[in-house]
């Protein structure tokens, strides 16, 4: 055996705070989850047996009682429910079509909480800003009677990092466009893909400003409208979509807990959230987080029992707003300390390639032995210690410094697909699936059976 002193750094953190034993069963793990097939089958089961899964839709409430029943199933030592309040909305028709110069369709989809045109629909000018900051200097009235359209281009990345500027057009395009007098708000998809499909979000109205109908075309729509202003013409376009705003309604929150041996209110958390749009059957957006978080913790009690718990939360309604994420950590404000480490899938169903953590500095040495265990999986680790979490845990950074950590997914084709009718089954690899579960079976495991718990900034 080599001296103490010939060891690496994350050598001597996994012989301080892990036994060999408890390596053991990490490695037992690991192997099992990336043998196992089990993520995938309840992937295709939640997508094939039940689909899109809209907040407040007779959907939703199928896939609380299917989540509560896998759980059970599983073996978790507890499952139960936690309601959600959230503002309910539907989606009943859209379509549009240019109509001068010359009439074509368009590929649009109304965006969440959007409102309905008049049922013949309504027409207008279309006027094209490149980017949200340009429609917000547009002068007062300038866009009375008008159809404001951004055609911001969304920029492909393995970390997804085109999304955030993309997406402001998305969340309060339509309040400032109806500043300037808009009848309608129109944007290039938030999207990385020349397919032709819209992809849908949420958006935000500002209630001291006047609502008009807000929507997303498909990209290769959008480079046809700019196409026709470079050729000196003034596109006008029709579009007529239906919705509707139910009020309030309630989801649940479906938890599952595998029960720590020695300190069992402690916990380490893997979210992902159960609801999705309702143009696909949600298989990307978030079906592969709660499948592989689902059965990562299944591994985990198949092998061993952790010190501290290992909780499974599958959010409610996060596409409208992450409602469930923020009941979730209201309801549980008051123990929010017990929370050793958090994680969320929310990323699509590509590899893991990268673990960052975002830790009090006395944490790392616990940090660097994980990723050491996360490296025969092809996962490098990031010293930043900056990892900010999946929207679900936005609620939880905002009350405490809780201990957050990134398992980063290639996301470089994820907006392809994201929030689209494309988003479905085929699109995941049992293989890659496999990779991930054991990815968040290894860390949470690691971060369940430190000697120290971990903690926040």
């Amino acid at each position: 055996m080599l001296p103490l002193c010939a060891l690496t750094v994350s050598a001597v953190a996994q012989a301080q705070e892990f036994t060999p034993t408890q390596l053991e069963d990490v490695a037992k793990v690991r192997t099992l989850a990336s043998q196992s097939d089990l993520s995938w089958q309840l992937l295709e089961s939640l997508t094939t047996e039940i689909g899109p899964r809209l907040p407040g839709t007779e959907n939703d409430k199928l896939t609380v009682a299917w989540a509560e029943k896998h759980l059970k199933r599983l073996g978790f030592d507890k499952v139960w429910l936690e309601a959600a309040t959230f503002p309910e909305w539907r989606r009943y028709h859209e379509s549009a079509k240019l109509i001068a110069p010359s009439e074509q369709p368009l590929h649009i989809t109304a965006l969440g909480n959007s409102i309905s045109t008049p049922e013949q629909g309504l027409r207008g000018e279309v006027v094209l800003f490149e980017t949200f900051d340009e429609l917000k200097a547009a002068p007062p009235g300038s866009l009375k009677g008008k159809i404001a359209f951004i055609n911001y281009r969304m920029n492909r990345d393995i970390d997804g990092n085109g999304y955030g500027p993309a997406v402001q057009a998305r969340n309060k395009g339509a309040v400032e466009a109806a500043k300037k007098g808009a009848i309608a708000y129109m944007m290039r998809s938030v999207s990385t893909a020349h397919h032709r499909f819209a992809h849908t979000g949420g958006s935000h109205y500002d209630d001291q400003v006047t609502k008009i109908p807000t929507t997303a075309i498909a990209n290769p729509d959008a480079d046809q409208i700019a196409r026709l202003l470079k050729h000196g013409h003034t596109p006008q376009v029709e579009i007529n979509i239906q919705t509707e705003d139910l009020g309030e309604g309630t989801s649940f929150n479906v938890i599952g807990e595998i029960t720590g041996s020695d300190y069992p209110d402690q916990y380490v958390l893997l979210g992902s959230h159960h609801d999705s749009w309702d143009l696909g059957t949600g298989a990307l957006d978030d079906g592969a987080g709660m499948a592989l978080t689902m059965a990562a913790a299944k591994h985990i009690a198949s092998v061993t029992r952790p010190k501290r718990s290992i909780r499974v939360v599958l959010f409610a309604a996060e596409e409208l707003g992450l409602w469930g994420a923020k009941a979730y950590f209201k309801r549980h404000q008051d123990n929010l300390t017990q929370i050793v480490a958090a994680a969320e899938s929310d990323f699509g169903a590509d590899v893991v390639y990268a673990f960052e953590s975002n830790v009090n500095a006395a944490s790392l040495p616990l940090v660097r032995a994980i990723a050491e265990q996360l490296k025969p999986l092809g996962i490098k680790y990031i010293g930043a210690n900056r990892a900010r979490g999946g929207p679900d845990l936005i609620p939880l950074n905002n009350l405490t410094s809780a201990p957050i950590f990134d398992l980063h997914q290639d996301g470089t084709d994820y907006f392809d697909y994201h929030h689209t009718a494309d988003d479905t089954l085929d699109k995941v690899d049992p293989d890659k699936l496999k990779q991930n579960t054991a990815a968040y079976a290894v860390f949470a495991l690691m971060a369940a059976n430190g000697k120290t718990p971990m903690q926040g900034k």
